[in-house]
């Protein structure tokens, strides 16, 4: 019974992941609160926002390094970060 309980509680433990940005030089808008950060062609990074965000939108983050519940500017307004996933991460 405890060994049930452990795997059916460890389902739910969320590891945070974080991105270098650095090599970014496009992105595109999925959604309406998702952006895919690009390295040409290649999708290096998922970032899932709190608020909307357009394909036309102004996308500035802070910082190279970003990780979940950290903050990026979109259209000169700071907006929180929800999740990062690195495309190393991703199925």
């Amino acid at each position: 019974m405890l060994i049930i309980t452990l795997v059916l509680l460890s389902s739910n433990i969320v590891f945070s992941d974080c991105v270098d940005l650095t090599r970014s030089n496009g992105w595109y808008v999925q959604g309406g609160h998702t952006i895919i950060f690009y390295v040409g062609f290649t999708p290096i990074a998922r970032v899932d926002m709190r608020c909307p965000v357009k394909p036309s939108s102004t996308i500035r983050p802070m910082t190279n390094y970003i990780c979940d519940s950290d903050s990026i500017v979109i259209d000169g307004e700071v907006c929180n970060i929800m999740t990062v996933s690195s495309s190393s991460s991703s199925p």
